[in-house]
């Protein structure tokens, strides 16, 4: 990966995914440069869909992105050249990357969901699909590492949909089960409070689930993934002590604490 590959991945992810950046400082160069392409490239994917264009534009984006993966050059496209550089480094499965640019579709697309278990199919499309990645940069021989960094992007993307109510409903966008909404009623001021209670326990579940991918890699990759989700989790717990945020605007935690964070999960990852 040349130097300015490696510059332009990184800025987009400090940028852009700064609740992950802290967690992926804790990795060796090599691991570190391989995230940072990866999150690049869903950067990429996830503004197509949030984006401004007309339908059609954004499903030709969607699949110029997906194709752009199989070309053998990258064009002068910093991002693909770290994309390709990582596939060449680590065993990335593209299916990971065609189920993330999936998921964007499915946004594109203005997909509801009925059912909890219908919101887990974007929930591992969209994040899922990037522990899967993950994992792969990490390594781990384990079969279970892959299923289990898939539940636990379904806990990080259950954690984003409760802080970003708000940002969503003005894009017209509502990714809470109409079953729950149903149950505690619309996200209200009077009645957000056992809403957010209800699917803050949820999350947690999932990320119980899904930590137990820590004791199957190596010390920094560990460290790393407790970074990222213990960032996401004390989010979770903010959210909860104070659910009326989430229908002011989104809920963020300042630089200090994620840096704290990080620093606790290289200690607490021990081994």
């Amino acid at each position: 990966m040349s130097d300015a590959a490696r510059r332009h991945c990184a800025q987009i992810t400090r940028g852009a995914a700064a609740n992950f950046y802290y967690g992926m400082r804790l990795l060796p160069a090599r691991k570190r440069e391989a995230l940072f392409a990866i999150y690049a490239f869903a950067r990429r994917v996830d503004d197509i869909g949030d984006g401004d264009l007309p339908f059609e534009n954004k499903l030709a984006q969607l699949d110029e992105a997906a194709g752009s993966l199989a070309r053998h050059g990258d064009g002068g496209d910093l991002v693909l050249a770290g994309v390709h550089d990582a596939e060449r480094r680590f065993p990335l499965p593209r299916q990971s990357f065609l189920d993330l640019i999936e998921g964007v579709r499915m946004d594109v697309e203005g997909t509801n969901y009925e059912r909890f278990d219908d919101l887990v199919v974007y929930c591992r499309h969209v994040a899922g699909s990037i522990g899967r990645l993950c994992v792969a940069v990490f390594g781990s021989e384990d079969p279970r590492a892959g299923q289990l960094a898939d539940d636990l992007g379904v806990a990080l993307q259950l954690t984003n949909i409760l802080r970003d109510v708000r940002e969503d409903a003005e894009r017209g966008r509502t990714y809470l089960p109409r079953e729950d909404l149903a149950r505690f009623g619309a996200p209200s001021a009077e009645r957000i409070a056992p809403l957010v209670s209800f699917e803050a326990a949820r999350a947690r579940e999932w990320y119980a689930r899904g930590l137990l991918l820590t004791g199957l890699l190596d010390r920094r990759s560990a460290a790393c993934v407790l970074a990222m989700s213990g960032i996401y989790r004390r989010l979770l717990d903010r959210i909860e002590a104070d659910p009326q945020a989430i229908l002011q605007g989104r809920v963020a935690l300042g630089a200090a604490t994620k840096v704290a964070v990080a620093g606790r999960s290289l200690l607490g990852a021990g081994r």
